[in-house]
Parts: structure tokens; C-alpha cells; sequence
């Protein structure tokens, strides 16, 4: 891969997800394009980009792009976030709703770990919730609806208590339950797209996506979390982004990490 085919492919991404990718990640992408160089018959990445910028194929461009994407994520990541999600929030949501669904939303969902402790976290308080995982990776989203994870995956964030309550052993794979599965449900989707549902949503979890968009696109997409969240709801970013400076939407709150709650009326209208 010559140093123009990245500054291609990072044009690429850019326009279709919003997501930066740096200089020091071109040795990483061209690792991940062979596999998909190989799934389409091309004798190499080279032969595969050159087909991109002469005939490029949607379909081969997504997976291109998809591949290039930070796939990673764990059960319960960032333990002090969950943790206000699970102990105070749910609890005070699920008072506040009066026996309504709380609606959850685990954005850029990757293989699904996010949705799939969001959905342990209410049924353990006896909340009742409906849970919404949605990614732009088609492999991701397909490990994600199957719920099948290594025990160093399940390992990884939940206990052995845990992992023998909500998941069923499968030789040696661990994979979700009946109680799990009838509250999540996964789909694809693109953050730079709008959000296809009927209704909004009580949290949004957008964790470790926001940082590595680019400045424009990333006000995009908190217009579109705006606009998916109740006026009451919560949103939850990594524990290192911060939204300053993007968006008079949201603002944080003291103390927590992560947590934002949508701005008030007036304030917004002021801006």
C-alpha cells in the first residue's frame, strides 16, 4: 500500500463514517484489507485498491471500510460509567417511567458485549427495558445477534456468577440466553444517517466512537443523538471524550464521567 492509497482509503472512511484515520495506522490496514482482498478473489491489497479507485463495487468498499474500524469492546467496559448506568440511573428511570419500557440504545455496538450488559444490568434490578444495538460492521453485528462468545471474551468483564446466570455453555463457547435475548435486538446502522425509529430513547451509550470523528461530523452525529434521546434522558460517552466545544445539546454532569444530560431549553435557544 503506497502512502497515496491511504490518504485515499482515509478519504474514504472519512466521508462514510466520519471516522479519522491516522498515518500511523497503515501498516495496521493494509493487515485488515487482506483477508478482505481474499474474500473477493484479488490477488492482494494492491490488487484489491486499484479495483477500489478504477471500479470501485459498493459492496466491496463497505467491507473495506468495515474492516478498518476499531472493533474492540468488552462486557462492562469503563466499570465506574456502568455502574452509575446500572446502580442509580435505571433504578430512578425505571420510578420515573412508571412500568413503561426503559429504551436503551448501544451505539456502535461492535460484537455486541455493550447491549448484551445493558441488558443484564435491568433484568438483574428488575427494570423493564427493550435494548437496540446497532454498528456499521456487518461481521460485528453478526457475532453480536449470535450472542457466542470464548470464555476469555465472557471473562473479560463479567463474573463466573454472571456468565453461568445469563449465558448457556456450547461446547467451548458461551453464548446468550432466553432471558437476555428477549430484551436486545440488533441492526445495522450508520451514526451519519438518521436513526429509523418510532420512538426515542431513555440512555444512549456512544462510547469510544465520538473521539476519532472528525470535528464537523461528530457535531452530525450529537444532533442526531439530540434527537434521539428523551428531554430527560442520559448519554454516555467514553470516560476521556469530552463534547466541549461540539454541541449546546448536551451538557455534563459534575462529578461523572462520561455523563451528559440534554441542555436546558433556554440555553440551547440561546446559542
Amino acid at each position: 500500500m503506497t502512502p497515496e492509497d491511504f490518504d485515499r482509503l482515509q478519504t474514504l472512511v472519512l466521508g462514510r463514517t466520519g471516522q479519522r484515520l491516522g498515518r500511523d495506522r497503515m501498516k495496521l490496514a493494509e493487515h485488515r484489507l487482506g483477508p478482505i482482498a481474499r474474500r473477493y478473489g484479488f490477488d492482494d491489497v494492491d490488487a484489491l485498491l486499484n479495483a477500489l479507485w478504477t471500479q470501485p463495487v459498493a459492496s466491496v468498499a463497505w467491507s473495506a471500510i468495515e474492516a478498518l474500524l476499531d472493533p474492540e469492546t468488552w462486557f462492562r467496559r469503563d466499570r465506574e460509567s456502568f455502574a452509575i448506568f446500572a446502580d442509580h440511573l435505571l433504578p430512578a428511570l425505571a420510578t420515573a417511567r412508571q412500568g413503561a419500557k426503559v429504551r436503551l440504545w448501544s451505539a456502535g455496538c461492535s460484537t455486541g458485549q455493550e447491549a448484551w450488559s445493558m441488558a443484564m444490568a435491568g433484568l438483574e434490578r428488575g427494570v423493564a427495558i427493550d435494548v437496540l444495538g446497532t454498528d456499521l460492521n456487518r461481521l460485528s453485528l453478526e457475532r453480536a445477534a449470535q450472542g457466542d462468545y470464548s470464555g476469555f471474551e465472557i471473562q473479560r468483564g463479567l463474573s463466573a456468577q454472571a456468565m453461568i446466570r445469563w449465558f448457556q455453555p456450547r461446547q467451548d463457547r458461551w453464548v446468550a440466553g432466553d432471558a437476555l435475548r428477549a430484551v436486545v435486538r440488533f441492526q445495522r446502522a450508520n451514526l451519519m444517517d438518521p436513526v429509523d425509529e418510532p420512538t426515542r430513547f431513555d440512555v444512549i451509550f456512544c462510547r469510544h466512537v465520538l473521539g476519532g470523528m472528525d470535528p464537523q461530523r461528530r457535531a452530525m452525529v450529537l444532533d442526531l443523538l439530540d434527537r434521539s434521546l428523551v428531554d430527560d434522558g442520559c448519554l454516555f460517552v467514553g470516560p476521556e471524550e469530552r463534547l466541549d466545544g461540539d454541541t449546546v445539546a448536551f451538557r455534563p454532569v459534575a462529578g461523572r464521567r462520561g455523563l451528559y444530560v440534554k441542555a436546558h431549553g433556554a440555553l440551547r435557544r440561546a446559542a
